[in-house]
């Protein structure tokens, strides 16, 4: 697997300028990193999503959930080599499904459409990725990490069901239900999902856990929706959260050759997660 850094070469370097992707003046990447967007009447957010999305990036797998705006020619105007995958089922969980499928990257990273997530911070989890760790888990309440959309009731639930995953999994997130990481896309047959809406993202969490794969926290500040409206309910999808929590804690942990271990964060301000 070619999973590491390496000085970044000079454009004129006829041996390695068509291997490796600048990321700093410093570094290159080797595998090539896939971004997933799932999108449903996303058009006035796109640009600000695709504006912070970095240039050494593999591809962007756009899953359009039946939009009725102009999404998908926003985001081919924006970005012409766009995929663009028809989402043929509904809810978050189906369409991310749908585009983990279409990535051709060794890495896939995951971002909503809202506007809430820097791009810039996939450099972090790019780099906790190629530096060990099979899952890189963004967290808002890591140090460093932050929410600026997020209301009492979501925030009280998401504390109280990150502790019953640790709790019941032995895990040590700091956040649970966020929708912003990354992960080799080997993981996917480890991790076997099958949910369709908001829960998937838990689902993720509590999989890798129990498949022993290495996770690493990366600190994520979330921003407001820049426009529209979430489909998000606190109440509904947490109820939806909880079930899945209690369902996969009566299932047992997959058989694994290797014990996971704990990737540890190069900086003091990163979360540890076993």
């Amino acid at each position: 697997m070619s999973a590491f850094l390496r000085p970044a070469a000079s454009e004129e370097d006829p041996e390695t300028s068509g291997r490796y992707r600048p990321v700093t003046s410093q570094f290159a990447i080797a595998p090539p990193v896939s971004v997933v967007i799932p999108a449903m009447n996303e058009a006035e957010n796109l640009p600000y999503v695709f504006k912070t999305l970095p240039g050494w990036i593999h591809e962007v797998v756009l899953v359009d959930g039946n939009s009725t705006d102009d999404t998908v020619r926003v985001a081919r105007d924006l970005y012409p080599d766009v995929k663009v995958v028809e989402q043929l089922g509904k809810g978050k969980g189906d369409a991310l499904i749908t585009g983990f499928a279409a990535c051709s990257g060794e890495i896939i990273v995951m971002v909503d459409a809202d506007g809430s997530a820097d791009g810039g911070e996939i450099v972090s989890y790019v780099s906790a990725l190629v530096g060990g760790a099979d899952f890189a888990k963004g967290s808002r309440f890591a140090n460093g990490g932050g929410t600026d959309d997020m209301t009492l009731i979501r925030r009280l639930g998401n504390r109280v069901l990150t502790s019953m995953v640790n709790h019941k999994f032995g895990a040590r997130y700091t956040d649970l239900c966020y929708g912003y990481n990354a992960f080799w896309k080997r993981c996917l047959d480890e991790i076997a999902l099958d949910c369709a809406g908001f829960e998937v993202e838990t689902l993720m969490n509590i999989r890798v856990v129990k498949a022993g794969l290495r996770v690493q926290e990366i600190p994520s500040h979330e921003f407001v929706r820049i426009h529209g409206t979430s489909n998000l309910r606190a109440v509904r999808d947490g109820l939806r959260v909880l079930k899945v929590i209690l369902r996969e804690r009566g299932t047992g942990r997959r058989p694994r050759h290797r014990r996971a271990t704990l990737a540890i964060a190069p900086a003091a301000n990163r979360g540890e997660v076993s």
